[in-house]
């Protein structure tokens, strides 16, 4: 049953830290199979990732075969429909441009001391691209990573995607090539992971690895963190509606219900000021369930992990929308804005009522791989800075040296490191 609270109850903080560390991912173990699978294509390579392909994707293939060719990109992403390719050109239009806007500037200065300081952006020289497919392909995930990492200037891109049966989607490899992606991989789980971080005899390893995937992709994108730099851990989708009680209670129960749909584990969270219209977006998200497409999954979201909490104003929900750092929030309000300015955790905020937080999905131009199970307090979506890397730079001459290394040469004496202090001390002619 769907859980339902109010700032007024009681027991509500006893009730809402429990909804805060309620496990909502599977209890299985898959972290030790993820560490298993590792460890064998780390020993068998290509075989290993052919033997995890036939077993759980039914596709048996050869080594050759892993990559697709040119040819076989071009000749499935033609079969894309035409009206859904021109909405993906939109889509990819918007977040290419959004993206440039994030592209860092140099830093380079003289201090005071004549000292010359300056820091310099270089991007990976290849990143590991990780797109979902099995259940649902996503051809929005395919722009949401390769296109940053294509502005941020990565010359490699290696994509990997699940095909099982060998069935592909013709839109993921249409926005493939929109991207410029043309190395792309057939595999998927914890093996496409082991692959990438380690390289095999047809794979070579690449410096990061972003998107998401399932429970063993982000177990194994945990396990290889040091080999290969990542993203995040992706947890369940997550959506976090603040509204008042003069929305339309169908509109918001679809919002709701647009992240329920992914994943029977997803959380879709409803928080209003008016109780009245808290029975009416509970009884329209019923309505909206009764026939849906995916009914089952979003029911069994939407009555394990769903909840409506009723607060006595909005400015209460603030520190409620924080705690619960969602994924993705609405702000369904007069004046969203106003709201929005206090709220600190929060993948990305959609302000007003007309921005439904599937527009995010798709079309807007911000990323949509975001952080999930509360790590918005301190993590951010995907950007064009997670695909570069900072390097700082330091030039002294003479008498910036000697400016500021008396200083350097105390705190290497404090630290009780002889070889630092000498390193300054010999060009200073002090010993």
């Amino acid at each position: 049953m769907t859980l339902r609270l109010s700032t007024t109850d009681a027991d509500f903080e006893a009730r809402f830290q429990a909804l805060l560390t309620a496990k909502r991912a599977e209890e299985e173990d898959v972290d030790a199979q993820a560490a298993a699978i590792i460890a064998d294509v780390r020993a068998r390579g290509d075989a290993a990732v052919l033997d995890y392909t036939a077993r759980w994707d039914r596709l048996t293939l050869s080594a050759a075969e892993l990559r697709l060719s040119d040819a076989e990109i071009s000749g499935v992403a033609d079969k894309a429909d035409p009206r859904a390719l021109a909405a993906l050109e939109i889509a990819a239009a918007r977040i290419r441009a959004f993206h440039e806007r994030q592209m860092p500037g140099v830093i380079d200065y003289v201090d005071d001391q004549g000292i010359g300081l300056g820091a310099r952006w270089t991007p990976v020289q290849a990143a590991g691209l990780y797109v979902p497919g099995g259940t649902a392909a996503y051809p929005s995930s395919v722009l949401m990573n390769a296109i940053p990492a294509a502005v941020a200037g990565v010359k490699r891109l290696a994509m990997v995607v699940p095909t099982p049966d060998g069935v592909m989607n013709p839109l993921v490899f249409a926005a493939a090539r929109l991207s410029g992606v043309t190395e792309i991989y057939r595999i998927g789980g914890a093996q496409a992971v082991a692959a990438l971080a380690y390289g095999t005899k047809s794979i070579a390893p690449v410096d990061k690895i972003t998107g998401p995937g399932n429970a063993y992709v982000a177990a194994a994108k945990r396990r290889v963190f040091g080999q290969v730099g990542i993203d995040m851990i992706a947890g369940p989708s997550e959506i976090l509606v603040v509204a008042d009680g003069a929305n339309d209670p169908h509109w918001i129960a679809a919002d709701l219900l647009s992240q329920a749909e992914h994943d029977p584990s997803a959380q879709a969270i409803l928080i209003t000021d008016d109780a009245a219209f808290a029975d009416a977006a509970a009884r329209a998200v019923e309505a909206e369930l009764a026939g849906a497409l995916r009914e089952g999954t979003s029911r069994a979201s939407w009555t394990a992990n769903g909840a409506i909490i009723v607060v006595r104003h909005l400015d209460e929900a603030v520190p409620l929308v924080d705690a619960i750092a969602p994924e993705h929030l609405e702000l369904a309000v007069a004046d969203p804005d106003a709201l929005a300015a206090k709220v600190s955790n929060a993948g990305a905020i959609f302000l007003g009522r007309h921005t439904p937080e599937a527009i995010g999905d798709y079309v807007a131009g911000p990323n949509h791989v975001l952080p999930t199970s509360r790590t918005a307090r301190f993590a951010s979506g995907l950007g064009v800075l997670d695909f570069m890397k900072r390097t700082t730079l330091v030039r002294c001459d003479a008498a910036g040296l000697a400016a500021i290394g008396p200083a350097a040469l105390t705190l290497a004496e404090a630290e009780g490191l002889p070889a630092h202090a000498r390193s300054v001390a010999i060009r200073l002619n002090v010993r």
